[in-house]
């Protein structure tokens, strides 16, 4: 008997292959599983409407009939539809070249090749039921049955968005699939069918908030609902399908709000600057400094058009949040709003005296006559430690500066007294009084006033008027007397007036001087003593909103101060980053952009406002620019904004402008169109394209 042949080498398989048959068989299962949850998802058979019949690299176009465009609620102008070789509910492999997604959106009709006999079949049944009240012309007694079918079927041209896939990650120690997305297609064929569906509630969620984390990556927060057209009906199916954005991509980025006026941009403002506030709030627990120039008062006080003021953002239900998280600051004080400070100055206090003189600087920067020029280029900075010559000529300018506030009648406080002690030689008062010329009794008079040493400030003024003559009267000996003065054994060589006083006292030259600078009066206080632009900076700095309202001032003022403002924000951040220090993050929200950013060819870069939207990424500083004009902005500026949220524009000149970005192109006639409030298309830095939102309405 012969012994059993003993298995072969080739057919058993070895336990080491066993155990990697079972580890592949295994990994193929939760491939599979992985692929349905995020790709298979994205298509329901229920919402089959057509069948792709021509493809290129941009376009598409879909053969949709009657029927199914019914059964899902309609398909209406810019809305979502997908096209694939996937079947609903089947296997998924990843690594086929199938394996994917193709988003489209619906940009209008299209002729299918039968266009014209159907057209023509279509108005000759038109014409039989022409006048016959309750007969139309697709009834099955007036068309049959088989014309109705084939003439239900219709061409809709489609934009290609992109492709969405899957690919193997490394998360943490195991592999695993993930939603990829491609703003374009890697392949086409031409006689290859793809089936197109409408995207369901879950399906569109899906798409329109889908984020790669190469583009933005944080916390979410829900601004609004997909709204496809301006004809918003409920059988649709899109509702309630919620919109979110990442605040975290506003932070260090330029974002655009334009519409018409009353289309709801100051409640898409509170709705974006609210969810860069609830930061704090979420897992990150993030603040972020947000500060609003508020031109029209609307966000610092409530009023009968909106549900809450911005001020009241911190209110919470849960009782989480912080009065003192929000501030507002305004020039005059308002009924509502007892906590409100002041962004007031006292231009006399030593402290503030260079902010004050700032805040003036503005005020009449627009001024041609050289006198006006020469006077804003005065400086204060440090008094010298030393004593001596240069800390008396900075007592002089400071006296000389002080005296042309009192003279434009900005208030001062009783104690604040002209103190001229050592300030005034005996040698300078004797030139004044022995001056000869035709204004010679005048230069005395000058000289008699200082004299006693404590003139009041209007006496002071009027002295300083006369110095002013003196100086510059090639008659009156101030050369003899500068000359004497410039050689004694222990002079500097300087001249007793240096040019900053100079500077100051041309202004008690002229009539207009000292009236000039009385533009600036509104922000001054002789009753403070803090700088609030320091101030301001240093809440930003610890997250807080603060709301700036500009409605009580006057327009020149209101500029001047914000000027002081984000130069004090900008340069604080510039100098962190200078120092290898990480600035903090702030947003800057400009309301009627349009009267501070720029609108020309060039850029002026002494202008803070041009800075901040040229360099402030780098500095972290984001700023979101709310407008009714997109061409009242600089095209650099545009062509650097990361975030857009677009309402109605009533005019091809302003979409013309728009469709230069992104894919606005597609929405150019709805934009100028739909004048709903709140109806916005947007695109956000982590948004790969632009989606309709209805956004949702502001509450506290």
């Amino acid at each position: 008997m012969n012994p059993p042949e003993a298995p072969s080498k080739t057919n058993t398989p070895s336990v080491q292959q066993t155990v990697e048959d079972v580890l592949n068989a295994h990994a193929s299962t939760t491939y599979e599983r992985e692929a349905k949850a995020l790709l298979g998802v994205l298509i329901q058979k229920e919402q089959y409407v057509g069948e792709i019949y021509s493809l290129g690299y941009e376009k598409a176009l879909v053969q949709i009939h009657d029927n199914f465009r019914q059964q899902v609620g309609g398909i209406p102008g810019v809305s979502f539809l997908i096209a694939t070789r996937i079947l609903p509910g089947a296997d998924i492999d990843h690594k086929k070249e199938d394996s994917s997604v193709i988003l489209l959106r619906v940009i209008d009709a299209a002729p299918l090749p039968n266009h014209s006999e159907a057209l023509r079949i279509r108005t000759e049944t038109a014409q039989r039921v022409t006048g016959e009240d309750g007969v139309f012309f697709d009834q099955s007694d007036v068309m049959d049955s088989l014309t109705a079918n084939l003439l239900s079927f219709a061409g809709v041209e489609c934009r290609i968005i992109g492709t969405f896939y899957l690919e193997e990650a490394n998360i943490g120690s195991a592999k695993s699939l993930k939603l990829k997305f491609g703003s374009d297609i890697s392949n086409y064929y031409p006689n290859r069918g793809l089936k197109v569906y409408k995207p369901n509630g879950e399906a569109l969620r899906r798409i329109v908030n889908y984020r790669d984390s190469a583009n933005g990556d944080g916390d979410s927060v829900d601004i609004g609902v997909v709204r496809y057209a301006s004809t918003n009906r409920d059988f649709q199916g899109i509702s309630d399908v919620s919109v979110e954005i990442i605040p975290g991509d506003l932070l260090g980025q330029k974002s655009a709000l334009f519409g018409m006026t009353r289309i709801g941009k100051s409640n898409a403002t509170k709705i974006i600057l609210k969810s860069v506030f609830d930061l704090r709030y979420k897992k990150t627990l993030r603040r972020v400094g947000q500060i609003i120039f508020d031109p029209n008062g609307e966000y610092a006080n409530e009023n009968i058009q909106d549900n809450g003021a911005l001020k009241n953002i911190w209110k919470r239900q849960d009782g989480k949040g912080l009065k003192d998280d929000v501030i507002t600051y305004g020039t005059i004080r308002h009924p509502s709003d007892p906590d409100r400070k002041l962004m007031l100055l006292n231009f006399y206090e030593l402290a503030t005296l260079q902010q004050g003189k700032e805040i003036i600087n503005n005020v009449i920067s627009e001024q041609s006559a050289q006198y006006v020029k020469n006077f804003i280029q005065v400086t204060f900075g440090e008094r010298p430690a030393e004593r001596g010559g240069a800390q008396t000529r900075f007592d002089r300018c400071v006296l000389a500066y002080r005296a042309l506030l009192a003279k434009a009648s900005f208030p001062y406080q009783s104690s604040t007294r002209p103190l001229i002690t050592g300030l005034f030689s005996s040698a300078f008062l004797e030139a004044m009084q022995n001056s000869q010329g035709n204004n010679a009794a005048e230069y005395r008079e000058g000289a008699l006033l200082l004299v006693g040493g404590s003139p009041t400030w209007s006496q002071l003024a009027l002295a300083f008027q006369h110095i002013d003559a003196f100086i510059h009267d090639n008659a009156t000996g101030y050369d003899t007397f500068n000359a004497a003065y410039m050689s004694k054994p222990n002079s500097s060589g300087d001249p007793w007036a240096d040019e900053d006083f100079k500077k100051i006292l041309r202004m008690f030259g002229y009539p207009n001087g000292s009236k000039l600078i009385g533009n600036a009066m509104p922000m001054h206080s002789s009753s403070v003593n803090s700088d609030y632009a320091v101030d301001i900076y240093a809440q930003l700095e610890k997250g807080k909103l603060v709301i700036v309202d500009q409605s009580g001032g006057d327009e020149v003022v209101n500029k001047a101060s914000a000027d002081r403002i984000m130069w004090k924000i900008f340069r604080e951040n510039q100098r962190k980053f200078r120092a290898a220090l990480i600035p903090d993050d702030i947003l800057v929200c400009v309301e009627e952009a349009h009267n501070i950013l720029p609108a020309g060819s060039d850029l002026d870069l002494t202008d803070v406002w041009v800075r901040t939207a040229k360099e402030g990424s780098k500095y972290q500083l984001g700023m979101l620019y709310i407008t009714q004009e997109v061409s009242s902005i600089q095209k650099n500026i545009l062509k650097n904004t990361a975030n857009w949220f677009i309402g109605h524009l009533n005019n091809s000149d302003e979409t013309k402008e728009l469709v230069k970005y992104y894919d606005f192109d597609d929405f150019e006639s709805s934009i100028r169109r739909a004048q709903d409030k709140g109806f916005l298309r947007v695109k956000t830095l982590s948004n790969l394209f632009v989606v309709p939102v209805q956004i949702k309405k502001f509450e506290v």
